[in-house]
């Protein structure tokens, strides 16, 4: 586990060169108080919905009524990955052990890495939809725009991605496990912390291991349905809600307000992906928790570019920019930016 300071000591984060919109000191230090009720109340009725679906489809096993219930308990697993966001940034709890504690919890949930994901998450937000050095290894889809459109689709396909396992996170995984120091680990973990990262995949490797022979030892697919492939058959939702962030923007400029994007959801989606959809807001201040985004926006949104009003708002100009990216690749959606500057 590392603090705040080992991150900056080991990772070129120069947020003060990105544009921020003004807004008054006291009101900033204000919406950046953290609460560990808050972060209780919200985690409880995550794990809660969780908890609930699950049995409903443990109820049901055997029935077509478990088959829905399954992708309903899958779909809000997955959103387990706000939950690692959050605590990733330290603003889900104001208490630094019960950030880390969900940190590790929700990064388990997520497939993803402990280690690896924090400091690839720094770079992101130093060097948001960078294609130079540093890479941002976090926007997955820009590694080849002529593909977006296919990834997207086996993103958001039911157990689609097990065929294109190879391409998954948990590949990834497997690789540091056996010790290969892949590209993202070369590029985005230093040398210090490398033998943690390969260390936390091999415990990940081996509780996978112990769940697939606790099925077999069961002759049940129960334990797999649960803690195995909920990212593989329930991540239709999160992955719709999260490609909308940089999707069709700008790259390798220093201003969110080109490479990253704003939108307004549903009180349902909006609790479970903790107020990530005003994204531009989140990476302007990332130290500001998610249940304050909505009032940070409020102050600063004649700032920004227009706000898209819900998921299909977003996907009518995001589908035509990934379409034109995958056949040139030097295009990008152009944002009416007020008082453009600092790109």
């Amino acid at each position: 586990m590392y603090n705040n300071y080992t991150y900056f000591l080991s990772m070129d984060v120069k947020l003060d060169k990105w544009h921020k919109c003004q807004i008054d000191k006291e009101i900033l230090k204000e919406l950046s108080k953290k609460s560990d009720l808050k972060g209780f109340q919200h985690v409880s009725v995550f794990f809660g919905l969780i908890i609930l679906t699950g049995t409903l489809a443990f109820i049901t096993w055997g029935t077509w009524w478990s088959v829905f219930w399954f992708l309903v308990y899958g779909n809000i697993y997955s959103f387990s990955n706000p939950l690692w966001h959050e605590t990733g940034h330290k603003t889900a709890f104001k208490s630094k052990i019960l950030n880390e504690i969900f940190y590790y919890i929700s990064s388990f949930m997520s497939n993803f890495e402990p280690i690896r994901w924090r400091y690839t998450h720094f770079v992101h937000h130093g060097n948001t939809y960078s294609t130079d050095n540093p890479f941002d290894h976090e926007i997955e889809y820009d590694n080849n725009l002529k593909e977006t459109p296919k990834r997207l689709l086996i993103n958001i396909t039911p157990f689609l991605g097990l065929f294109f396992f190879k391409k998954h996170i948990a590949f990834e995984i497997i690789q540091h496990a056996l010790g290969i120091k892949t590209k993202v680990m070369q590029d985005s973990i230093p040398e210090s912390a490398q033998s943690k990262a390969i260390f936390n995949s091999r415990i990940y490797l081996l509780i996978w291991l112990s769940i697939i022979l606790w099925a077999i030892l069961a002759t049940s697919w129960l334990p797999i349905l649960y803690f195995l492939l909920p990212q593989f058959y329930g991540k239709t939702l999160h992955k719709l809600v999260a490609f909308t962030q940089h999707a069709g923007l700008a790259r390798n400029v220093k201003d969110h307000r080109l490479t990253s994007r704003e939108m307004y959801l549903n009180p349902v989606l909006s609790f479970l992906y903790w107020k990530m959809e005003y994204h531009l807001t989140h990476h302007m201040f990332p130290t500001v928790p998610s249940y304050n985004l909505d009032k940070l926006h409020h102050h600063i949104k004649d700032q920004l570019p227009r706000t898209n009003e819900g998921l299909i708002d977003a996907y009518k100009e995001i589908i035509p920019a990934i379409m034109k990216q995958s056949k040139d690749e030097d295009y990008f959606l152009i944002k009416d930016v007020p008082q453009l500057q600092n790109v």
